[in-house]
């Protein structure tokens, strides 16, 4: 492999690595008890999957392809703290992250679709529903800013996101995964 190779291959793993590591940190974080934990693992993770990149296909799931690594890595780790009151049966890790994968597939087709359905909505409407959800906003002066009375602009935002869970639901059935 070639320095170029080598750099191509790092831009990539770090792109991939970085848009499924809250994905990632989330399933790890269903299989072990604590966040320390999770974070102990995530670090052994990153490490094997950087190792392990070039046996990685480009164009299938990185997140599946991570989660494996994650599911081995926190079955060692039970394995190592077996004799502690909190750790889990490997049994349990299985089914957990079984679970974990399908749930985290589902957060990813969901946080798409939202996304999609914003776009269609007018930019007034897109620009209060982002706001309104920014954290330290509130709605009422958020109502206050656009020069509406808070109960009005409180029914018009759940009126938006009516549309917007319409849209989603919608999405999702064509998809074939509501």
């Amino acid at each position: 492999m070639t320095d170029l190779d080598s750099s191509d291959n790092y831009e990539q793993f770090v792109e991939l690595f970085t848009q499924n590591e809250q994905a990632l940190r989330t399933f790890v974080r269903s299989l072990v008890p604590t966040w320390h934990d999770a974070d102990e693992i995530m670090q052994e993770v990153a490490l094997v999957a950087w190792q392990k990149f070039g046996e990685f296909e480009l164009g299938t799931s990185f997140i599946k392809w991570t989660c494996v690594i994650a599911r081995f890595k926190a079955l060692a780790y039970r394995r190592k703290f077996a004799r502690e009151r909190l750790a889990f049966n490997e049994a349990l890790i299985e089914v957990m992250a079984e679970e974990a994968t399908r749930e985290s597939e589902q957060r990813k087709r969901e946080i798409e679709a939202l996304e999609n359905c914003l776009k269609k909505l007018p930019e007034k409407q897109k620009r209060w529903v982002t706001l309104a959800h920014t954290p330290g906003v509130s709605s009422k002066e958020l109502a206050e800013e656009i020069g509406m009375k808070p109960g009005a602009f409180y029914m018009r935002l759940n009126r938006i996101r009516g549309t917007l869970l319409s849209c989603i639901n919608k999405n999702l059935k064509q998809e074939g995964v509501a």
